[in-house]
């Protein structure tokens, strides 16, 4: 799987503060056996996020664009308004299961106003800004990830297992 990884935090942009998330969520990708094929950090302005989502996706050198960062409460995260922008089709139960997942940790995750959809055949998740979030946020994800990239490219074997079982009569 080939993944775009974009960090949105005006500090880390500016060189104010070292961006914690993408390393991490880079390593664990890594571990996945998938590749980082681009990544980015960038400002909390929706221009400059729908601008680098549109053009990643629409390369089609990437099937999964990651966002870590301007999911939250704070007037300045604009994430999920730039990521509804770009999309064509919403993804609601990725969004929903890193919520109901990171709700087992933390009161906080009903904070999160992460979206996930798709834009042509690449999928978008926002993942939270905090390192431990947005891995626990991967985490939840990773299991159903390839299937979905599978279904998205169209891949032969995408719907093997979605047949119903044989009725057998005895």
């Amino acid at each position: 799987m080939r993944v775009g990884l974009l960090t949105v935090s005006d500090r880390s942009a500016r060189g104010e503060r070292p961006d914690r998330s993408g390393p991490l969520l880079r390593q664990a990708i890594e571990a996945e056996k998938w590749s980082v094929v681009r990544a980015e950090i960038v400002a909390d302005e929706p221009r400059a996020i729908q601008e680098i989502l549109s053009a990643w996706a629409d390369s089609q050198e990437v099937d999964l664009i990651l966002t870590t960062g301007g999911t939250g409460f704070a007037p300045r995260d604009r994430t999920p308004e730039a990521t509804r922008a770009v999309i064509e089709r919403e993804a609601p139960g990725l969004a929903e299961a890193m919520r109901l997942s990171g709700l087992r940790s933390t009161a906080h995750a009903m904070l999160s106003r992460a979206v996930a959809g798709i834009r042509g055949r690449t999928l978008i998740i926002n993942l939270p800004g905090s390192p431990k979030a947005a891995l626990e946020g991967l985490d939840v994800l990773r299991k159903v990830l390839p299937h979905a990239i599978d279904l998205l490219t169209e891949q032969a074997d995408a719907e093997q297992g979605h047949n119903p079982p044989s009725i057998v009569k005895t």
